[in-house]
């Protein structure tokens, strides 16, 4: 059986769920195509600042899809290829998509607020503080986390940081050409696209030989600077560009699919347990994780996303949209899996990871168009640590809204320095997390991350679930995918926490209780909001 046949029953589900299930869901959550967003009624040039809709879908696009749902579905194909693209498929459709829009939509009708903040409205003010404080230190150690891996890649792959680094000049000009000069956007791609090429070229042939620990310092400053400057002269500019180079990827994937027409060579189905990674359920869903559903996406909906959407129109192409298309990448870097023996994969994946895997799957796929091998291997690279460098700095604004988030003062109290200054909030997360990183101790705890992830995305259907059921709106098609994600986290974290404590890894065990902790009390504090009478919202 060929690989095509497989890719071209997903498409078609996707599309047709984009086609079919997703206005009615749109539908459902009130929304109002005309209606004023938070970023006209709340400008304030920083972070409430409109974008046209492709700009913002790049942005949005770039700031979710990372490395995550390539490394995710790769090595979870341990417990063979079905359950993985089952899970990435069904996933993505009703649980993932529809988490994101409802995540964007619910954000802008509550001027463009966190998830945190609905949780404060709906929940109670205790429950806000506990899911704020897990969002600041789950993003801390993701930002500590792709600090140390976009440093070695650039240590290791020196033509990706030189490409990199003048990205960000580009993003720039773009910025201004776009938002000062008035460019049309159309001819500003075209020269931007091209200049973009121009970029990887010259990286290739003067790549730039940092240090390990000087490009740890470089970042650091970097994405202080990322998180306080004003979203149109870098952030949305540059993920828009960088988002190209996925595009890019995702065609070549595709065609190259069918201009190869590689052969099913991996298995089916392997194996119930394995004994690195643990039982199939419920380890494989918080491997595979961003490809079909993932909390992080209902921050950047509610945390950036939101505060850049022109009209409440654009929520279901961009909120919807990007997830599927997402869910196309996680497809496409299980594509590269399908087509090796077990035997071949089981040996690239132990010597050179996951993205190693991923790069040179996608290398073959185009050598038939002519193109060397070794150069489309090279690219795919490049593309991989462009955008784990765009979700790092994406994260580290989202992990600055958190934290003034919590030190938000009670309605009718006045506003705080830690509340209001944007600069306070960026030095001690980056510090936090630059600190995770110098030290290499967060090794240790990121084994949790997978699990915690997924609880977000279970804690932001619980939120908007909520909030719907005070506005008296039907919600079913939230809570079941809900209470999904709490089984699968909840069992997870007890998988999680049951391993370490034999293991005798009690801090790792207790960072699982913790997290079990917090779950349960927040679903506690939900069933006594769900009891409340509906609220004006």
């Amino acid at each position: 059986m060929q690989i095509a046949i497989i890719l071209i029953v997903c498409m078609v589900l996707l599309a047709l769920a984009y086609r079919y299930y997703s206005p009615g869901i749109f539908r459902k959550l009130g929304a109002e195509p005309d209606r004023p967003t938070p970023a006209h009624e709340m400008y304030d040039g920083v972070d409430y600042c409109p974008a046209k809709a492709p700009v913002l879908f790049g942005h949005h696009f770039a700031s979710i899809a990372g490395a995550a749902p390539i490394v995710g579905p790769i090595v979870a194909a341990v417990y063979g290829w079905v359950p993985v693209i089952l899970w990435i498929v069904i996933g993505g459709i009703f649980m993932g998509a529809v988490h994101d829009m409802s995540a964007l939509v619910a954000s802008i009708h509550h001027r463009g607020r966190s998830i945190g903040e609905l949780i404060a409205k709906h929940v109670g003010r205790l429950g806000s503080k506990l899911f704020l404080f897990f969002l600041w230190a789950t993003l801390v150690l993701l930002i500590a986390v792709f600090l140390v891996v976009v440093s070695k890649t650039f240590t290791t792959v020196p033509s990706a940081a030189t490409a990199s680094m003048l990205f960000i000049m580009l993003a720039v000009l773009f910025g201004l050409a776009i938002y000062r000069l008035k460019l049309p956007l159309g001819w500003a791609t075209l020269v931007g696209v091209a200049i973009l090429a121009v970029c990887v070229t010259a990286g290739f042939f003067y790549p730039l030989s940092l240090g390990y620990d000087t490009w740890l310092i470089v970042l650091v400053a970097y994405i202080v600077v990322a998180s306080v400057t004003p979203v149109w002269i870098l952030l949305q500019p540059r993920d828009y560009l960088n988002s190209f180079l996925l595009y890019a990827l995702l065609i070549c994937g595709v065609v190259g699919v069918f201009v190869a027409r590689p052969a099913i060579e991996y298995p089916a189905y392997i194996q119930w347990f394995d004994p690195k990674l643990g039982a199939l359920f419920p380890i494989l869903f918080v491997t595979v994780a961003c490809g079909a559903i993932s909390g992080f996406h209902s921050v950047v909906a509610s945390g950036t996303t939101a505060k850049q959407l022109d009209r409440e129109a654009h929520a279901r192409p961009i909120g919807y949209g990007a997830m599927l298309v997402e869910s196309l990448l996680a497809i496409i870097a299980l594509v590269v899996v399908i087509k090796l023996s077990k035997a071949d994969y089981a040996s690239e994946i132990a010597n050179e990871g996951p993205v190693a895997l991923f790069s040179r799957g996608i290398g073959s796929l185009i050598e038939p168009f002519g193109i060397n091998k070794a150069h489309g291997t090279n690219f795919a690279a490049l593309a991989v640590s462009a955008f784990v460098l765009t979700t790092l700095d994406t994260a580290t604004r989202l992990c600055r809204f958190a934290f003034q988030e919590f030190f938000a003062p009670r309605e009718g109290t006045k506003p705080n320095l830690l509340n209001r200054n944007r600069f306070i909030g960026t030095l001690v997360t980056v510090a936090a997390a630059a600190a995770l990183a110098f030290s290499g101790q967060w090794k240790l705890i990121w084994p949790i991350f997978g699990a915690a992830n997924q609880l977000l995305a279970a804690l932001a259907l619980l939120a908007v679930s909520i909030w719907l059921k005070h506005a008296g709106r039907r919600n079913g098609f939230l809570r079941i995918p809900m209470w999904v994600m709490f089984v699968i986290t909840l069992s997870a974290l007890g998988v999680i926490l049951h391993k370490n404590l034999v293991q005798a890894n009690y801090a790792l065990a207790a960072i699982a209780a913790a997290l079990l902790v917090l779950a349960i009390t927040l679903v506690i504090e939900s069933i006594r909001a769900l009891k409340r009478p509906p609220i004006n919202t």
